[in-house]
């Protein structure tokens, strides 16, 4: 499954995973595991495989300069990225980051785009079994794919016509 974290050895000596198993002790999301260490190993890679211990402030502005400039990625993704090496940086390694003087990554915001109801409509009928019904519960109450995906018989309640949506983003709980 995707979302069942690999073992690694307590006793390793590689640094990506003394760096998971770092942000595993601290309880973080397995979400929240896998991007910190995508970004963090990209990050690794655009520096020649140097060790993060010896670079610094300069190397990650000039890595977010390009993820800005040359890979032309979200503002979001740029502040994933930013987050992933503070915490790296601050809370793996104990080096405090000073001010970093970097450009932010500018994109027009867009409108998203959205199915009109006889759109969602062809879809589903396009759809059988588990699919058609996952999909029909995504569409009809505005269920995430991960919350669709975790989602138990024990949390639809049919008498009151609800869902009870359990730790879903941002660790909440909520009815829909």
């Amino acid at each position: 499954m995707d979302d069942i974290r690999n073992p690694t050895s307590p006793n390793t000596t590689r640094f990506m995973d003394r760096f998971r198993l770092h942000i595993r002790a601290r309880h973080l999301a397995y979400k929240t595991d896998k991007t910190y260490c995508y970004w963090d190993w990209f990050y690794i890679r655009f520096h020649d495989r140097r060790n993060p211990q010896t670079m610094g402030e300069r190397e990650i502005e000039a890595f977010l300069e390009h993820l800005s400039s040359q890979l032309n990625v979200a503002a979001n993704t740029q502040k994933t990225a930013l987050n992933a090496l503070v915490f790296l940086y601050r809370n793996f390694l104990g080096i405090e980051i000073g001010k970093l003087k970097f450009s932010y990554a500018q994109r027009p915001r867009q409108l998203p785009t959205v199915f009109s109801h006889e759109e969602a409509t062809a879809v589903l009928n396009r759809l059988s079994g588990l699919y058609w019904l996952t999909a029909s519960l995504m569409y009809g109450s505005g269920l995430r794919v991960s919350e669709a995906a975790r989602l138990r018989i024990q949390d639809i309640e049919l008498n009151g016509n609800h869902i009870l949506v359990r730790e879903a983003k941002g660790a909440k709980s909520r009815r829909t």
